[in-house]
């Protein structure tokens, strides 16, 4: 999967090549977004185009409404991680600017055209763009002909008779409801980022680490062990992860730290992806490193149950 930045990048790879496109901000990328990214992917084999997902590399209440801007589910590693899985040819995650925010829909489709060469576009029913939101799926449809695409709406996607929503899975990833918000997404629950030095205590004890800084503006589960995959480099391995605030050492600021079983290697500086498939226990100050390491023993071992 390719990745850019900007508009003039994509138009430099496509040469004109024509395309079909996801369009959508894709917090998660839950079961909803899913249907309709799939959707696109699959209108572009249908018809010997390229399959580019068009999203935003930070949300756009960030610049028009900052005091509104949600906790975030996803993050771009993590993202981009899922959307290669998914199929996808090109991710356009391009950030929304104040430039942006003031384009009208008519500006932004032409934009678009002219970078992309779009000969479908796919939204969810509740899809808005251009300044003040005034663009939405009703308006694709009726101008569609004009900029030589056809304009289709993903249907809404229900779990327990409700729609799927960012909304619904924040609260449960908060509340530590992990089964349910997999559910709802589709997928364990996933956090990106690149690795950070740490104590490097983990070390001296058997388990080495790698270190995620958790942004405030991150949605995540409450403090525990984890039974997770990681997504390394292409790679796929098990591992153990803990989120908190390390109580056994006097603590630290709240960060997730992973150790990935039957791994060597310096991970300093690299990105991956943790994804979430169980929880194995709550947060515990031991009485030392002798205990602690007696419990680690015990969350590998269940953790390798989980993980076949």
């Amino acid at each position: 999967m390719h990745i850019f930045n900007k508009f003039s990048e994509i138009k430099s790879f496509l040469q004109g090549k024509g395309t079909a496109i996801a369009l959508g901000t894709f917090d998660g990328v839950h079961v909803g977004h899913q249907s309709i990214i799939s959707q696109a992917m699959a209108l572009a084999r249908e018809n010997g185009l390229v399959g580019v997902v068009f999203t935003f590399s930070n949300h756009p209440l960030s610049v028009v409404a900052p005091e509104r801007v949600p906790e975030q589910i996803g993050d771009n590693i993590s993202k981009a991680a899922f959307m290669a899985e998914l199929g996808v040819d090109v991710l356009l995650n391009v950030t929304f600017s104040e430039k942006l925010s003031k384009q009208s829909p008519e500006e932004f489709l032409t934009t678009l055209c002219q970078s992309c060469n779009p000969k479908f576009l796919v939204t969810g029913p509740n899809f808005t763009f251009g300044k003040k939101g005034k663009g939405n799926s009703r308006m694709l449809g009726r101008v569609a002909g004009d900029y030589g695409f056809v304009a289709e709406v993903g249907k809404a996607v229900q779990i327990d008779g409700r729609m799927v929503s960012s909304t619904q899975i924040r609260a449960l990833i908060e509340t530590g409801d992990l089964d349910k918000a997999n559910e709802y997404l589709g997928r364990p629950f996933s956090f990106g980022g690149r690795v950070i030095h740490g104590d490097h205590r983990g070390r001296t004890i058997g388990f080495p680490t790698a270190n995620l800084a958790i942004p405030s503006q991150r949605a995540m589960l409450p403090n525990g062990a984890y039974g997770v995959y990681v997504l390394l480099a292409g790679e796929k391995f098990s591992g153990i992860a803990n989120i908190g605030n390390n109580p056994t050492f006097d603590g630290c600021d709240r960060r997730l730290e992973v150790h990935i079983l039957d791994f060597k290697g310096d991970l300093y500086d690299k990105p991956l992806t943790v994804q979430f498939v169980k929880k194995l226990r709550d947060e515990k100050k031991f009485s030392g490193v002798e205990a602690l390491v007696k419990q680690l023993r015990q969350d590998e071992e269940a953790a390798r149950q989980i993980l076949v």
